[in-house]
């Protein structure tokens, strides 16, 4: 009987402590192999849900947000900033993110 209480308590243990984790906020950013667009006329980078909006030329390619980093390119337009945002986010709605329940604020990465 001792035994069986040892296991009762070690379970409830083990589940709040997944709960306080489930809903505990952590800081999101985007991944450094996001897809992004080097616009390299005007020393710019561009989220490619942003491209439409954008004065791009024809000097453009695809690349990575670590590589225009690299190059020290900022932001091309506020839209750009926006969509590489961090947040802060529980890994419970990062979650609900990905499998789609909730909406992302940016589908950029």
């Amino acid at each position: 009987m001792r035994k069986n209480k040892l296991w009762i308590w070690g379970t409830v243990i083990l589940a709040a402590v997944f709960l306080v984790l489930l809903f505990m906020p952590r800081d999101n950013q985007p991944s450094p192999q996001t897809r992004v667009i080097l616009e390299h006329s005007h020393r710019t980078y561009i989220a490619p849900s942003c491209f439409e909006e954008s004065n791009a030329t024809n000097f453009l390619e695809e690349a990575t947000l670590q590589e225009a980093r690299d190059l020290n390119y900022p932001a091309e337009s506020a839209c750009t900033e926006k969509a590489f945002q961090g947040n802060s986010d529980s890994f419970l709605v990062s979650l609900l993110k990905e499998l789609g329940a909730i909406e992302k604020e940016s589908n950029d990465w």
